[in-house]
């Protein structure tokens, strides 16, 4: 393992935006603090991985999580591009899509949010609905979504039902290559995935680190420290 002591270390993935701090208005990989506290509370520590340069290695983590995000280009996943969907992130999609790759060539735990659940779907050979009505309403502002659960790791984690905060306008169509649909919205929008011949790989369209939700963050990180860059 490549762990911090006890505390498995968790790569995430970051964003490239222009950032203002201290005298400086930059570009700068950045990340919501609450993805750094959610594993910290769950016993990890957190790394920061930039999309920039060529990943090729995540031997040095325990674990993985795919951040949310700007849209997938959709010229990944062959479909012509709507009107709402933003504009291409191309440096964090190749960045993205290497890290799944190593993720699963590792069988490393992996726990990905909102675009990062479309990211993994999109890397296993799915596709995406780049609208849905209903689920970010208020720009910046998470709305309550009642998901139903199926039988599953997650089932295990967080029981048959649960209310989760979701932010996004974009939701899996093609299902991809060995991915189990676990948990739907009540307009029947995908809210959840995994992989379940792997150690730990679930897909959540919602975010839980905004909403506190330690449970799932908690699993994933005790499956790292089980064993994750081995």
């Amino acid at each position: 393992m490549a762990s911090n002591g006890s505390r498995p270390l968790i790569g995430i993935s970051t964003y490239l935006e222009r950032t203002r701090f201290g005298v400086w208005d930059a570009d700068a990989a950045v990340l919501h603090r609450d993805y750094l506290d959610a594993v910290v509370r769950a016993g990890g520590q957190p790394v920061l991985l930039p999309p920039v340069g060529e990943w090729t290695d995540l031997s040095f983590v325990d674990g993985l999580v795919l951040a949310g995000g700007a849209d997938v280009d959709p010229a990944r996943y062959g479909a012509v591009r709507d009107p709402r969907t933003g504009p291409a992130a191309v440096e964090r999609d190749a960045a993205e899509f290497a890290l799944v790759a190593l993720a699963l060539e590792a069988d490393l735990p992996l726990l990905a949010v909102c675009r990062g659940m479309q990211i993994l779907n999109v890397a296993l050979g799915g596709t995406l609905v780049q609208h849905v009505d209903g689920h970010n309403v208020t720009p910046a502002v998470f709305e309550k979504v009642d998901v139903s659960v199926s039988a599953g790791r997650l089932a295990g984690i967080v029981g048959p039902t649960v209310s989760v905060m979701c932010h996004h306008h974009q939701a899996l169509d093609v299902v991809g290559e060995g991915l189990s649909v676990v948990g739907r919205a009540p307009d029947g929008v995908v809210e959840a995935v995994e992989l379940p011949d792997r150690r730990f790989v679930v897909g959540v369209q919602s975010h839980p680190e905004a909403d506190r939700e330690d449970r799932v963050f908690g699993a994933f990180v005790e499956a790292a420290r089980k064993g994750g860059g081995e």
